[in-house]
């Protein structure tokens, strides 16, 4: 298991599955595009403080699977991947502004799945202990 993240007042390790496609599924990303794109997401992580676990660029799409801190939400996460990236490439191959001519890399929209080695049942076997063991007047339970 990976190491928790600790900072001053938090312990945590938030983790979750990430998609998003080029802009009508071209499949633009090989070479040279595809080096450079793999360069730029890692840049922006390091930027970011986001540890990349694992991650492909392939022809149409990207997956990474990241670590972020609690600070950070995903929408603003993905919005500085993908629009770094499109700036940066479009910049550095001009032969994407001829077939991106609206200067859009990307597709709208992403996929995000949280990912962990917690389960829904184990966290409800958790929860259903606590329920059982506590007998204190000032806990209630939330159902």
């Amino acid at each position: 298991m990976s190491e928790q993240r600790v900072n001053g007042h938090t312990v945590s390790r938030l983790t979750v599955h990430i998609v998003w496609s080029t802009k009508y599924r071209y499949p633009v990303l090989e070479g040279d595009i595809q080096k450079k794109c793999r360069t730029i997401l890692i840049q922006v992580c390091d930027a970011e403080g986001i540890n990349i676990l694992k991650g492909v660029v392939s022809k149409d799409h990207v997956h990474m699977h990241i670590e972020y801190r609690p600070s950070q939400d995903i929408s603003s996460i993905i919005k500085k991947m993908k629009g770094r990236s499109s700036r940066r490439l479009q910049q550095d191959f001009p032969q994407l502004r001829k077939r991106y001519w609206g200067r859009l890399f990307w597709a709208i929209g992403f996929g995000c799945w949280s990912t962990g080695n917690i389960t829904d049942k184990m966290v409800s076997e958790y929860l259903e202990h606590h329920r059982k063991s506590t007998n204190d007047s000032d806990s209630f339970i939330l159902e």
